[in-house]
């Protein structure tokens, strides 16, 4: 007589690595005592002591999430600067089309962008033999189909406005169409690091492409927005909290320097 599941090994009840919890809480310690029973308290100050005890678990999903978005923004911005630059001063059939379309590419779902790369990257797929899902970079791929979109976009906008307002004294030095293109992006400066900044806030905070090409795994591919859902749901309030802080303490930084930078860039085109 075959043997009855118990509902603890559902797969639904079975953590990222694919192992059964140790015990029927694990899936929120939140549901033994009670939503009013939580001491917030306590959660706020063993979150406030991970942060500022530098714990080395800690660090190292933090140093892995910074890692890993700094590099989408890099690779990014080295694609997304000129081709949004030269999609600015190009004139072609369709071009309204490919405008539209990369406006609404600044939306894309997570989930879609991280099911594209894993389709690509999974052993049937046509880059399957390089071995790269579940690792950070299948995470960096995927964040970089986010950030590219926004990149370009921003870029595009930028240095058409420019274009449109110093075009008849770059034609007067001799530079028209894309030999433009350095100057442009350097006059932009300001406004175009606003648009990188803009791409890392969209990739600091993603959690569903990573965590599907990622796979969560524990000191591998696990970052501050997986760790969040994952501690979360098996009731590690103050592990949560304490990443959701340093996001938040990001966030503020991130909107700090792009208000600072288009003050500067406001303050040098006056």
């Amino acid at each position: 007589m075959p043997r009855q599941r118990r509902p603890l090994d559902h797969p639904s009840r079975r953590d990222s690595f694919g192992s059964a919890p140790e015990d029927e809480g694990c899936a929120s310690k939140l549901t033994q005592s009670g939503v009013g029973q939580v001491d917030f308290a306590a959660i706020f100050k063993a979150a406030f002591a991970l942060v500022v005890g530098l714990d080395p678990g800690f660090l190292a999903i933090v140093g892995l999430s910074l890692r890993v978005t700094l590099s989408a923004v890099l690779i990014a911005g080295l694609i997304g600067l000129p081709l949004g630059a030269a999609l600015a001063l190009a004139r072609f059939p369709g071009r309204s089309v490919v405008i539209v379309c990369l406006n609404a590419l600044m939306g894309l779902p997570p989930v879609v962008a991280g099911l594209f790369v894993f389709l690509l990257l999974s052993r049937s797929g046509p880059l399957g033999p390089l071995g790269l899902l579940f690792t950070p970079t299948a995470m960096i791929a995927a964040q970089v189909i986010l950030v590219l979109p926004i990149v370009i976009a921003l870029t595009r906008q930028t240095v058409e406005d420019l274009w449109s307002e110093y075009r008849d004294h770059l034609r007067s030095v001799g530079l028209e169409g894309m030999r433009a293109i350095p100057t442009l992006l350097f006059d932009g400066r300001f406004a175009l690091a606003t648009a990188l900044l803009a791409g890392f806030g969209r990739a600091s905070a993603e959690v569903g492409a990573v965590l599907i090409v990622g796979g969560n795994i524990a000191g591998y591919t696990r970052t501050m927005t997986t760790t969040i859902t994952l501690e979360t749901s098996k009731g590690d309030l103050p592990l949560a909290l304490g990443l959701g802080l340093v996001l938040i303490a990001l966030t503020l930084a991130i909107n700090a320097v792009a208000f600072g930078a288009s003050r500067i860039g406001a303050r040098y085109a006056g």
